[in-house]
């Protein structure tokens, strides 16, 4: 099957891609049982490898599928069915690494690049984060210099997924000026591990909590790099970065779908054959309702990649689309964990134990929350920009502007209640965040709506569950929570002495 992927009908590869991972996952290797092990086995990667799925990223005149979004995200889902981490090393590489270097990538470079892909199974990276700017990509330190045809750069990054085992890069850095003064614009540049002056070495590896599979850690940066290893800007630097992020925020569906899917077929065949008291756990009525939330993930992800099918394509300009990228990226890990949390909670005792299913979701989809901006900062972001819109259109009352936007004009009316207030400069960033909650929910339930003949009895399922956190994130904002935390705490606090 492997050697003419790009050739064969994607319905008949990804069936075949599907049973193969459970072969190899479940039968083969048993992975998950495998408890504290570090990295996926050499031989295990290897097989998986050989059916080339990263093809699906790289552009047909080079040998690949051509980039379609709907077939990057079926991949993703077909391993985060059977691994979460496997998911997010073929997202690193399909979101952060191909794509970007497909659309800004030079000529010469993407065709010695994608034949190491295709024909030697080469992986790739993106290197942003630092120490002391995380989130802050801005304020970066790493910093180039260009002497005789080279670019020079040096620093330090962490936190990049496949630390140390990659094969290429996209390392971040900004032009240091004469005057020692770092420009404010960033630049990509592609290295290639195999090649001394251009080795990114993992200088120190990190103990992660989840995704043993995938190695983090420190990495030192002093390399040089010819010209056509930079990338071509359209405009801006900062516009390329936003572009590959919203882009691979639009993909995190993707990752969500198999994964949440997974867990709730453990989860109904457990309830289903799991008797308490002469019962099965499903007959329960928190167990339906803890079950339906499931379901009800399950649908709002399904409605997120018909989104991001029909918006992220690499011939699109994904720069100004932060609301919706923020939407899908902080829902769908939101998601995650609660069906995680359920799944865990219906398994028992049992399913805190690292080789459960439940249990390695749970810690596993945790980071998924805090990478690539935190929940917490982008829900904040999403209130602000849709009060910036409000603000434009001289409108205050959150209702009636999302009647007429075109991200919430279908899904808005069945949720008034929670809308129907007036937003001003004067709103505390605590309440922006439960109203940026709010906002997602309800355009995520919208996209759902758009997607015709879907099963109506998960639609409803959905409708009932959003409407549920609306309530509960309403409930909050109107309690109007002013209180900050004190620092000596510990004065007349000590129990003992009352």
């Amino acid at each position: 099957m492997h050697a003419v992927i790009e050739h064969i009908d994607f319905s008949t590869y990804i069936a075949e891609f599907k049973k193969r991972l459970k072969y190899l996952f479940r039968e083969k290797y048993n992975y998950n049982d495998m408890g504290l092990t570090r990295d996926f086995p050499a031989e295990l990667m290897e097989e998986i490898m050989d059916e080339k799925p990263l093809a699906v990223a790289i552009p047909t005149m080079h040998g690949g599928r051509g980039v379609q979004v709907k077939e990057c995200l079926q991949i993703l889902a077909a391993a985060s069915y059977e691994s979460l981490p496997l998911s997010l090393m073929f997202g690193i590489n399909i979101a952060l690494f191909l794509e970007p270097l497909a659309k800004y990538g030079q000529p010469a470079v993407q065709q010695r690049v994608f034949h190491q892909f295709m024909e030697n199974k080469a992986m790739g990276g993106l290197m942003i984060t630092e120490k002391a700017h995380g989130s802050d990509a801005l304020n970066m330190k790493t910093a180039f210099e260009q002497k005789e045809g080279m670019f020079h750069i040096k620093g330090q990054k962490h936190w990049q997924g496949l630390s140390g085992a990659a094969d290429f890069w996209l390392v971040t850095a900004r032009e240091c000026k004469p005057n020692g003064e770092l420009s404010r614009d960033i630049d990509f540049f592609v290295s290639e591990n195999n090649r001394v002056e251009q080795h990114i070495p993992m200088t120190h590896r990190y103990n992660n909590l989840g995704l043993y599979a995938i190695p983090y850690g420190i990495n030192e940066i002093d390399i040089a790099v010819p010209s056509e290893q930079k990338l071509v800007t359209e405009s801006t630097g900062i516009k390329l970065m936003l572009d590959t992020l919203h882009r691979s925020r639009l993909q995190f569906p993707g990752m969500g779908l198999g994964f949440i899917q997974r867990l709730l077929d453990e989860s109904l065949a457990h309830c289903q054959e799991r008797q308490v008291g002469g019962v099965s756990l499903l007959s329960i009525d928190s167990v339906k309702n803890q079950i339906a939330k499931i379901q009800a993930a399950y649908t709002l992800c399904s409605g997120m990649c018909i989104f991001s099918v029909a918006t992220s394509g690499i011939e699109n300009d994904l720069a100004s689309m932060s609301i919706e990228a923020n939407v899908l990226k902080a829902v769908v890990t939101d998601l995650m964990q609660e069906s995680a949390q359920i799944s865990l909670q219906l398994a028992g005792a049992n399913g805190y134990r690292l080789d459960h299913i439940a249990g390695r979701s749970l810690v596993d989809c945790r980071p998924f929350q805090i990478f690539e901006g935190s929940n917490e900062m982008l829900y904040t972001q999403i209130a602000e920009g849709i009060v910036k819109l409000m603000r434009k259109a001289k409108e205050t009352n959150l209702y009636r502007f999302l009647q007429g936007y075109e991200r919430t004009n279908l899904s808005v009316d069945l949720f008034r209640t929670y809308f129907d207030f007036t937003v001003d400069s004067a709103v505390k960033q605590r309440n922006m965040l439960l109203i940026g909650k709010m906002l997602s929910r309800v355009i995520a339930f919208q996209f759902v709506l758009q997607m015709d003949d879907f099963n109506a009895q998960l639609v409803e399922i959905t409708r009932q569950q959003v409407e549920a956190d609306l309530a509960a994130f309403y409930g909050q904002f109107k309690t109007q929570n002013d209180v900050d935390p004190i620092l000596d705490y510990q004065v007349n606090s000590d129990w003992t002495r009352f």
